[in-house]
């Protein structure tokens, strides 16, 4: 047994067979899947259970997490949202990655199932984050951390007292023990149904808000955000689209400039010079101030 998958659910019939179709797919074959249910009154449980997945008591998703992460059996967790999609070499590819390059705690790249260009803008921006903060400020979202099951005893597993951002917290306080790497093979597809049911400026703005709040004052414990938003005129929606396409040049400028470096460093981040990371966390900077001029265009009080 190499990895136990760990799948938090609550009504999850129609996406969830996507996921659990994929895992039956898989090249390498040494895992189990437990799916922690939080009461779903539709099939997903028999939907789990038929496809061989233990069924757990869930509840919130720190909740689900944890009570998965008791009963696993692998020396890896991976925590997978039902929402998500994974190619055929997933583990076979994590695996590896795991084993030659030493790591503890990762996660992986993440691609939008959409055609949106603001979602491939918004998706691009938080992988970049993710690759940039893996060196200062660790965090990494809860559909795909990987980590050793050890490492997860040792630091308690998920606050399950946080309102927001409990995935980010567990990374933080796992990095203090094991580095968080992203993983230069394997990657994640996930839904954009969250974006379609917020909004994606709403949800984004929510995001950099709670990173804001995380830095300042701490972890959250209670609901605080909420937003209002009104609607475009067809020039506001020109100077919007003219923001995103700029943001996303940008960040595909990011993207290579990263890829290169890892290249040329062989996987080894460390040999990464420092003035090379510092051009792009500039580049960076000004990626994340095109993204506050989009919610500035748009956000209404």
């Amino acid at each position: 047994m190499e990895f136990s998958i760990i799948i938090p659910t609550l009504n999850e019939q129609i996406l969830l067979p996507n996921l659990l179709e994929d895992l039956e797919k898989q090249t390498l074959r040494e895992f189990e899947i437990i799916v922690a249910d939080a009461g779903s009154k539709d099939q997903t449980v028999e939907i789990a259970r038929s496809a061989g997945a233990r069924v757990i008591s869930g509840g919130s998703p720190a909740v689900g997490r944890n009570n998965g992460a008791r009963q696993a059996n692998g020396p890896f967790l991976i925590f997978l949202d039902a929402d998500t999609r994974i190619a055929p070499t997933f583990l076979a590819e994590v695996h590896t990655e795991l084993e030659n390059r030493f790591l503890d705690l990762a996660t992986c790249e993440i691609i939008p199932l959409s055609d949106s260009t603001l979602d491939g803008v918004l998706h691009d921006f938080s992988n970049l984050a993710i690759k940039l903060g893996q060196f200062t400020d660790a965090h990494a979202p809860g559909f795909c951390i990987i980590i050793s099951n050890r490492l997860f005893q040792r630091i308690g597993g998920f606050n399950e007292n946080l309102k927001l951002a409990e995935d980010h917290d567990l990374v933080k306080r796992a990095s203090q023990f094991r580095p968080l790497r992203v993983l230069n093979s394997a990657q994640v597809q996930v839904s954009v149904r969250r974006l379609e049911k917020e909004g994606r400026i709403k949800l984004i703005s929510k995001y950099v808000a709670v990173e804001l709040y995380r830095v300042l004052l701490g972890e959250i414990t209670t609901d605080i955000f909420k937003y209002e938003f009104g609607n475009f005129t067809q020039e506001e929606q020109t100077r919007l689209d003219a923001k995103v396409q700029e943001s996303q040049k940008l960040a595909q400028g990011i993207r290579r400039e990263y890829a290169r470096l890892v290249k040329l460093s062989g996987g080894n981040l460390s040999t990464i010079p420092a003035e090379a990371l510092d051009l792009l966390r500039a580049q960076f900077d000004k990626l994340k101030e095109l993204i506050r001029a989009i919610i500035k265009m748009i956000r209404s009080e």
